[in-house]
């Protein structure tokens, strides 16, 4: 069986329901995002992935990705990982879309990247070494982690560069995975939000 990789965003936190880029700042899960944990960790324990018995679990090891990996039930089962670290925004950390467009107008971080913090490449590299690993071995994985490195993995497993990143969103506690088609990488679902109310 080729490998697939099942990615799940950390639920929700002050800073991701603000808007603020949350690089390296270890912010806790607001309740909501506790709550969503809770249900994602439902949703990947009943059928059809009756809690995925032989994936290998990962986590990013900030508190937000991990209290979520817990939540859901695989806390015992994973293993850290600073691969899986959000980007490091450097001097743009805490600020807002808006905040850094009235520093740098027509700014677009998946072009121009941040000052002070990862380069493009940097985290291309990353993301890279995600897609390889769950590439080596025939086994799924699951990985909860961040919002733009989770894209970033989404873009380099399909074998695109790191700007394609930009048209994939994701929402807090989303649950992608990424596969095959036709012997190609593929998306199989992206941001699929159907286990969280409303």
């Amino acid at each position: 069986m080729a490998p697939r990789i099942l990615l799940a965003r950390h639920g929700q936190t002050e800073w991701s329901l603000s808007g603020r880029h949350t690089g390296r700042t270890d912010i806790p899960l607001l309740e909501e995002g506790r709550r969503g944990a809770k249900l994602l960790g439902e949703r990947l324990h009943r059928s059809p992935l009756d809690g995925l018995p032989d994936v290998e679990v990962r986590t990013s090891p900030l508190a937000r990705a991990r209290e979520t990996c817990e939540l859901a039930g695989f806390g015992d089962r994973a293993t850290r990982w600073d691969t899986l670290m959000e980007w490091d925004y450097g001097a743009y950390e805490g600020l807002t879309p808006a905040e850094i467009q009235a520093l740098r107008p027509g700014w677009f971080i998946w072009r121009d990247g941040v000052p002070d913090g990862e380069t493009l490449a940097e985290v291309t590299a990353r993301a890279d070494e995600v897609v390889a690993w769950a590439r080596s071995a025939d086994r799924d994985v699951l990985i909860f982690a961040h919002g733009h490195i989770l894209r970033a993995i989404g873009a380099r497993w399909l074998d695109l560069p790191l700007r394609f990143a930009s048209r994939i969103r994701l929402n807090p506690t989303s649950l992608s995975t990424l596969g095959w088609a036709y012997g190609e990488p593929a998306l199989e679902s992206w941001n699929d939000v159907g286990h969280l109310p409303g």
